[in-house]
């Protein structure tokens, strides 16, 4: 009776321990421990072969695995042994970086902190492997498209591009259980109707047009309803799901058609923050999807927090609002018109800017 009351308790110690990282710990790790030191979108190649230097020091298992159009290293990172097997992959396109900071930070930490029992949890139930920046060419010059000027997230079929081919080989040959499919975007994109910027969007991506109901669907909204919670906290109401239109051509569609059911995670702005707070979101995030796949727990987990997201909104945001001037009419005095500004701002690259203004007026 003692020892079966001992071994209960251990047990359970055991398990606690396990699953102790909770989002506020997990936001505490990224800000005792993150090794990127430079705002994501300033971030190019080089910079990132400097981050995986890092990795290599730390233990990370690394190798190149493809060259870019203009013949730049495309890497691929690995941890763990276990029998489930997760990819992702950032930066497809060149001008969505936040998600590669967050890789490189998340293989960092699980490198240096393999003592943890929830660490080795992780090595044992699942093999994790990331391409941090599929897209060097286009990060060089930050930019959407490759060299080529194609976009790569739509060459899944035609596969005109290295980039590509490259993604669909990594597939094919690996044959992942579940994908995370990480972009940014745009800082102007709202939460539903509320007039809140949407930080963080979520999709479950379906294979089909039909948006067929698998098993690796439901699992993917339970995980993905677990990563909302995690993040809530940190940008209450800034949270939303991404519009599900089939895209017949795009790599998360087909991952899911192809037996690798995808989550597309696309980040968006905060206003107030800087870009690496939301790279630190990132973080909690994916480790969140990481920790409810080893552990099961996603399989008793709801999909409700994911069902009920407000989709993507656009319209209700601006970049800048000038508001109640006025301006005289011709020659005749006392002939105002009250105007009101709003001007968007877009960045192509890290150095040009361009704008989009909407006025009008009331007389």
């Amino acid at each position: 009776m003692r020892n079966a009351i001992l071994l209960s308790m251990i047990a359970l110690f055991v398990s606690i321990n396990i699953a102790a990282q909770t989002p506020h710990e997990l936001a505490d790790a990224w800000d005792a421990t993150h090794i990127t030191d430079k705002e994501p979108s300033d971030v190019r190649h080089s910079d990132l072969k400097l981050y995986l230097e890092k990795l290599r020091s730390q233990g990370v298992k690394m190798a190149e695995v493809g060259r870019s159009n203009a013949g730049r290293e495309i890497y691929q990172m690995e941890f763990g042994s276990g029998p489930l097997k997760v990819f992702l992959w950032s930066q497809m396109h060149g001008d969505e970086p936040t998600a590669t900071s967050a890789l490189v930070d998340i293989f960092s930490y699980l490198a240096t902190h393999g003592d943890k029992p929830w660490v080795k949890e992780f090595a044992e139930k699942l093999t994790i492997r990331a391409v941090p920046m599929l897209n060097p060419d286009g990060a060089e010059l930050y930019t959407r498209r490759n060299l080529q000027g194609i976009d790569i997230n739509r060459d899944a079929l035609n596969l005109a591009t290295p980039e590509a081919r490259l993604l669909k080989q990594l597939q094919n040959q690996w044959q992942p259980n579940i994908g995370f499919n990480l972009h940014n975007q745009q800082e102007l994109t709202a939460v539903g109707l509320t007039g809140k910027q949407a930080s963080i969007s979520f999709l479950v991506v379906y294979g089909d047009e039909a948006k067929t109901e698998t098993d690796g669907m439901r699992r993917n909204k339970r995980v993905a309803s677990a990563m909302i919670k995690a993040i809530e906290p940190f940008i209450q109401g800034h949270i939303a799901r991404y519009g599900d239109e089939w895209t017949p051509t795009a790599f998360g569609d087909n991952f899911s058609a192809w037996g690798s059911p995808v989550i597309l995670i696309e980040t968006g702005a905060l206003i107030g923050q800087k870009e690496l707070y939301l790279a630190k979101i990132n973080f909690i995030a994916i480790m969140t999807a990481f920790s409810s796949l080893a552990t099961g727990s996603q399989a008793t987990g709801s999909s409700a927090p994911y069902e009920n997201l407000p989709h993507n909104g656009s319209g209700t945001l601006v970049n800048y609002m000038f508001r109640h001037f006025t301006k005289p009419i011709g020659r005749s005095i006392g002939r105002r018109t009250i105007f009101w500004i709003s001007l968007n701002r877009t960045r192509s690259s890290q150095e040009a800017f361009g704008s989009k203004v909407t006025a009008c007026c009331q007389r």
